[in-house]
């Protein structure tokens, strides 16, 4: 299987640096001249390691799925052989024992800003371009924007308080910079503005997979303006859902953008975890992963090296937790709202929704579909501390021949990682639609996905025990209350991106993070010991800590999120 696409390491010389200035040394010829620099050839070249950043860039340890970060949440285990085994991540399950000097909290802040510096340093020479020799500029500085919102985004996501630094930035001027110039508002509006101004420039449709299309920043747009929504005060209560803001949200998930581009869901909600239905309809923008392209080992997938089954490599970490498989269980076709969770998932008597078996490997049934490997408890690493269960999403079918090994026991693949995609458009627009009172609206919209859920059944349908699942039927199966609608929008994101890092940050928004996983540590500490050492601090874990070792190369400019030392 071979596969050539946008983000690729075409450009070795450009080193994985923290500043601007350092991309634009020399080259084996010499001093580039200020003519060279600003030549259309050398500014594609800039554009192209901003894109590969995000390959070359990732690590398995820092992914850029954030799966790392997302086992703060109630949907998974960190996993491994034990809690010694990345212990850094075992105190953010936990949410105790986090440090600001730990070696990952500075990792991935560092990583991301690289993101950031790559679209900067690539936006400094576009700017200086003429448009007449240089067709391309306005597209290109959009597609950058989009790149740098998308770096910003995931900071602003695990930080809160995050340092703005664009291209007209100099960087003798980076030590004057803070991470409160700017309010939490101004933040997410900063945000904002780079991808709307993407929406304005981007075309309708790019010519390379990977690039994003003007759909791909009405729909990051739209998830900006509904974080933004939530205003929150420093104990991350919600003291306002903004109604302007939701109104954007509306306005950026309008079905007309995404129909006139050609997106919406695919058939099978399986597609959207399989090589050979990339870059579908319902993948509204995607980094792209490669093999086979001339490179040792292609542009793999290495954030996601870890997450192997035990049994097939290495190293069993990202373990789907019980809470989470027991959120599948429906009654009479609609989730067991009340009830879920008050014993285990058994496979030969409970009710589900089909989306659990494309989402958790389970024992007993076929992994990736391929009956030639039946999953049992012997393909976990330490099954009486984690559990059983895998993840199945970022994964792929062991005879794949989009995987490589990479040194020891280690696989990489090459299979996408989605970042928005056309269901999300419709639960964003669905959750602005109940904010806004207007719950009867959203309700064809939830209802659509769970329809698509219920026919995604083509590749388990002689193997799942006992799927059963209904829309949303107001008067017949439920009353459709403005409480209720909210409370179906939110198990519906929890069951359609679960495993896929949106989980944690969603509870965050929502301003319920610390009710929601105190909660679960209590009812998981009997499945998992270590649970109960266990205790989320509102106003403290919703967010990472800012790096001391950034606070301090800053000359303490930058001011420790609430509740950190």
């Amino acid at each position: 299987m071979e596969k050539k696409y946008l983000f690729v390491l075409a450009l070795v010389f450009l080193l994985l640096t923290n500043s601007c200035s350092d991309f634009l040394d020399k080259t084996p010829q010499g001093v580039l001249t200020d003519e060279e620099i600003s030549s259309p050839e050398y500014v594609d070249n800039l554009v192209t390691a901003a894109y590969a950043i995000w390959v070359s860039g990732d690590d398995m340890n820092s992914s850029f799925t954030l799966w790392n970060y997302d086992v703060r949440s109630d949907d998974c285990y960190k996993g491994g052989s034990g809690a010694a085994d990345g212990d850094v991540f075992h105190f953010l399950e936990i949410a105790q024992g986090t440090h600001s000097t730990d070696w990952n909290i500075n990792d991935i802040w560092v990583r991301l800003y690289k993101c950031v510096t790559r679209a900067n340093t690539a936006l400094q020479s576009l700017n200086s371009l003429d448009e007449k020799e240089y067709p391309l500029k306005e597209a290109r500085i959009g597609e950058m924007r989009f790149l740098r919102g998308h770096a910003f985004f995931m900071l602003k996501e695990l930080f809160n308080k995050i340092v703005i630094v664009d291209e007209t930035i100099a960087t003798e001027d980076y030590t004057s910079l803070s991470n409160v110039t700017y309010t939490n508002d101004e933040e997410w509006q900063k945000i904002a503005d780079d991808f709307k101004y993407a929406y304005d420039n981007l075309p309708e449709v790019q010519g390379e997979v990977g690039r994003p299309t003007k759909a791909a920043a009405a729909a990051y747009l739209a998830k900006t303006m509904l974080n933004k929504a939530y205003r929150q005060d420093e104990q991350h209560n919600v003291t306002e859902v903004n109604q302007s803001d939701l109104e954007s949200v509306l306005t950026y998930t309008n079905d007309e953008i995404m129909a006139t581009a050609g997106y919406g869901l695919e058939s099978d909600y399986s597609m959207n975890f399989l090589p050979n239905y990339e870059n579908g309809k319902e993948s509204i923008w995607a980094i792209q992963y490669s093999i086979n392209d001339g490179t040792k080992y292609g542009n793999l997938n290495f954030g996601m090296e870890l997450t192997v089954p035990q049994y097939l490599g290495c190293c069993d970490f990202h373990k789907p937790s019980q809470n989470l498989v027991n959120a599948f269980k429906t009654e009479n076709g609609l989730p067991a709202f009340d009830d879920y969770n008050i014993d285990n998932y058994d496979s030969t008597e409970d009710n589900s929704d089909p989306r659990l078996f494309h989402t958790v490997a389970m024992p007993g049934f076929p992994y990736k579909y391929n009956t030639n490997y039946v999953y049992t408890k012997d393909w976990n690493r330490n099954p009486d501390y984690y559990g059983v269960y895998a993840s199945l999403k970022e994964n792929v079918d062991p005879d794949c021949t989009c995987q490589a090994k990479i040194g020891g026991t280690f696989w990489a693949n090459s299979l996408n990682h989605i970042v928005i995609r056309y269901a999300d458009v419709l639960l964003m627009r669905a959750e602005a639609l109940i904010e806004l009172n207007r719950s009867g609206e959203a309700l064809p919209l939830i209802n659509k996905v769970r329809s698509r859920a219920a026919a995604s059944t083509s590749l388990i349908f002689d193997y799942a025990p006992s799927l059963k699942i209904s829309t949303y039927k107001n008067g017949e199966n439920c009353t459709w209350t403005e409480d209720f609608a909210r409370k179906a929008l939110r198990w519906e994101r929890r069951l359609e991106f679960g495993m896929e890092s949106s989980r944690f940050f969603d509870l965050v928004r929502w301003g319920i993070a610390d009710q929601v996983i105190n909660a679960y540590y209590r009812s998981e500490e009997s499945r998992r010991t270590y649970y109960g050492d266990a205790s989320f601090t509102k106003g403290k874990n919703e967010y990472l800590p800012i790096p001391y070792s950034q606070i301090t190369a800053s000359g303490n400019l930058y001011q420790q999120n609430n509740g950190w030392n």
